[in-house]
């Protein structure tokens, strides 16, 4: 047998969920261009396309935001759990905790839309829970008028948030939501595959995702920015860094060998909320000369910016605390999970490769 490391080149399954396009460089939701659904339709929209194969019509829109809404109450025992929780605990495992809690007689059996649901609408609130508990202040009182972006930041700054924000978090969200069989949702089907139920499928990838490999870039792209500091160190910071063979953080993907089109899509809206912020020009001066000198160090390897970068951007612009990065990418990326762990109890086949034997033998 030939070993493929890291499974790369390896096809495990067959989706109709996303089409993620390395040399064209495009993400296909369902048949519809990630790119044109961040800009006209919303997060809940888009879940429903992922889950059920086409986007609601007007009773169907109305109906979800009323079940998305409605699925917002922690239950007082999760409260008290997430109180309890060591303050030096990091979020994303307090969120694992919390997921895993959830396990009950309702989330037994296949994974379905309404489970779904009730997950993702939840995990905003999990958060923000936890980041209040933490600075001793009250968490705000539910608005079931909110979108599920918008109630997001409204939870973790106890005011409704600006319009420009909400729109731009929700691309966000909508670029996010699903990008193939990356290392969390393989995960995820991994566990759905055992006949195992949705919290324990969500609860694994949470763990995947919490890897820096994966789910740490956009604060990666802030601490990198904030060591650069000013654009006369641009160019000696990135030859510095490029000359020891580390990594600049934000650009090159494992599958994208052109531009990534969810970071042309989010470039678009930070220039929007953020073109005359000094941090931000500092961030555009530096993908320009970290583009010109990966073109220079590494000829012919195609390494551009990736979402991760500018998500950095959209969430320092509407004001996201960074410990809350990762935190935020799951509360999109879990709509992803679903949509595989549905599908894969759909077609199920256990999930288990093969190996091969480095060890030793007895004589």
């Amino acid at each position: 047998m030939k070993v493929k490391p890291g499974l790369e080149g390896i096809v495990a399954a067959e989706t109709g969920i996303s089409l993620v396009d390395g040399e064209k460089g495009r993400l296909i939701y369902r048949g519809c261009r990630a790119e044109e659904l961040a800009g006209a339709r919303s997060f809940e929209e888009v879940a429903h396309l992922l889950w059920k194969g086409r986007l609601p019509d007007t009773a169907e829109r109305e109906r979800e935001r009323r079940r998305w809404a409605e699925a917002r109450v922690v239950p007082a025992f999760l409260q008290e759990l997430i109180a309890g929780i060591p303050r030096e605990t990091a979020m994303m495992d307090v969120i694992r905790t919390a997921v895993s809690a959830l396990g009950s007689p309702s989330f037994e059996g296949p994974p379905t839309e309404e489970q779904a649901i009730r997950i993702a609408s939840l995990l905003p609130t999990i958060i923000a829970l936890r980041l209040h508990h933490l600075k001793g202040s009250e968490v705000p009182k539910p608005r079931p008028d909110l979108s599920h972006a918008a109630h997001y930041l409204y939870l973790l700054q106890g005011k409704v948030p600006a319009p420009a924000h909400v729109r731009a978090l929700e691309a966000y969200f909508v670029l996010t939501a699903e990008h193939g069989m990356n290392a969390s949702t393989f995960t995820a089907r991994v566990v759905t595959s055992t006949r195992s139920d949705l919290i324990s499928a969500i609860a694994a990838a949470i763990g995947a995702l919490k890897g820096p490999l994966h789910g740490g870039a956009p604060s990666g792209v802030e601490s990198m920015l904030d060591e650069i500091g000013t654009e006369e160190r641009i160019e000696p910071w990135i030859r510095e860094q490029l000359a020891k063979g580390d990594r600049l953080m934000g650009f090159g993907h494992r599958i994208y060998k052109t531009e990534d089109p969810r970071a042309a899509a989010l470039r678009d809206i930070a220039v929007r909320l953020a073109a005359e912020e000094p941090w931000f020009r500092l961030a555009v001066q530096v993908e320009k000369e970290a583009l010109r000198l990966l073109e220079e160090y590494k000829p012919g390897r195609r390494i551009r910016t990736n979402v991760e970068y500018y998500a950095a951007a959209i969430f320092r612009a509407v004001g996201l605390p960074r410990e809350l990065y990762t935190a935020t990418f799951l509360c999109s990326r879990v709509v992803g999970w679903a949509a595989h762990a549905m599908e894969q109890a759909a077609h199920n086949r256990l999930i288990r490769p093969d190996s091969v034997y480095t060890g030793p033998v007895p004589r």
